[in-house]
């Protein structure tokens, strides 16, 4: 439970950064990318595009990994086979399935989610002093801990988020005939910017509950029986067995899969987005593979690179944590661009970032910024 604490510290800050890549989107019609190659040199905006597909690359193969971990554990098999099958089932319904359907599926698999929560309640826990210890944290100076709370914030406040978020306002614009970029249509500013903000406040409490379920569920299970080296995932579901029963196991599992799921076209879709709009080629999952070739292809190649990495023989646990470490380093660059675009007449107009949002994103950046010069400063 030392690191809590860390959900009461980024539920603010998330949806400070959230709001700000979503007002972007709903304001121009246009994603992360060609907005900031409106106010970057084309080299600045390259980098961060690199930056963003090394790191979803990177997990997608951690997720992928961990998926058919769980997977083999459930079913039997070799793990490699499951994170393949979920690799190019993932790909083709990105590819072929029509977009307004695969929304709807990507909303069911939100409830996957409840797997954890559904872990947390069948365990026995101490909630006065998990409370305790969230809003009282006992704060250590090692690397090891330093690390985890930057990793932890890489999980949370992630760059394909930001890049996520502004593309399904640019695809509902898209989608909904009456819905226009607000600076072309300012009279529905109001009504969708009290929109964004309801669903980004719902959303990343959400979101951050969740987080908390997952870390009170570790604490009250294998933390308290001096489980703190744990190799893969199917190694975790079962540890969880002889302490919460059979059923939290399952649903362990079950949460692995789901959320992963969930993850994986976030994830290989906000990298084809940004390099398609890089390459100025038609774009989006509401194109049909025909017209937007490229950004299928890119998409297609990015599955292709994280199931590569899946299969390979590393340690699921390890590459999950590694990965999110990677997003919070990679997250600060491109965090700095959101909130100077945010608040840019170029970008939004008059419909700047109000003062409070704005703060709340700036602290964000500097909170991430912060904590990966202190691990670096650990490391050392």
């Amino acid at each position: 439970m030392s690191v809590a604490w860390t959900v009461l510290l980024t539920y603010p800050l998330m949806v400070g950064i959230q709001l700000a890549s979503a007002r972007i989107g709903r304001i121009t019609g246009k994603g992360l990318t060609e907005n900031f190659s409106r106010l970057c040199p084309r080299w600045l905006v390259l980098g961060l595009v690199i930056l963003l597909t090394v790191a979803n690359v990177i997990n997608l193969g951690a997720d992928l990994n961990a998926m058919g971990d769980a997977a083999s554990l459930l079913l039997g098999g070799p793990k490699a086979a499951y994170a393949v099958a979920f690799g190019t089932v993932s790909c083709a319904l990105q590819v072929f399935l029509p977009y307004k359907r695969y929304v709807s599926i990507l909303k069911w698999l939100t409830l996957s989610l409840l797997a954890y929560v559904g872990v947390t309640l069948t365990v026995q826990l101490d909630w006065v002093q998990a409370a305790r210890e969230t809003v009282l944290p006992h704060l250590q100076w090692s690397k090891d801990y330093a690390t985890t709370v930057v990793a932890i914030l890489g999980t949370t406040i992630s760059p394909y988020l930001f890049f996520w978020q502004a593309a399904q306002e640019v695809e509902e614009i898209n989608r909904v005939a009456r819905d226009k970029p607000l600076r072309i249509a300012p009279g529905q500013a109001k009504r969708e910017l009290r929109r964004l903000r309801m669903d980004t406040v719902v959303g990343m409490g959400f979101s951050n509950a969740i987080a908390f379920c997952m870390i009170v569920a570790t604490a009250a299970t294998l933390h308290a029986q001096g489980q703190t080296n744990v190799e893969t995932t199917a190694q975790a579901a079962k540890a969880l067995e002889p302490i919460a029963g059979h059923m939290a196991t399952l649903l362990f599992c079950l949460g692995i899969v789901g959320t992963g799921l969930l993850a994986l076209p976030v994830l290989a879709g906000s990298s084809a987005r940004a390099i398609a709009s890089l390459l100025h080629v038609r774009k989006g999952l509401d194109q049909p593979p025909a017209a937007a070739k490229a950004f299928y292809s890119v998409l297609a190649a990015a599955m292709v690179l994280g199931t590569g990495i899946a299969v390979s023989d590393l340690n699921p646990i390890k590459a999950l944590y590694w990965s999110a470490v990677i997003n919070a380093v990679v997250s600060v660059p491109i965090m700095v661009a959101v909130m100077v675009a945010a608040s840019h007449p170029k970008i939004v107009g008059d419909l700047t970032l109000p003062r409070l949002w704005r703060a709340l994103g700036w602290l964000a950046t500097a909170a991430m910024g912060a904590a990966t010069v202190t691990m670096f400063i650990a490391w050392s």
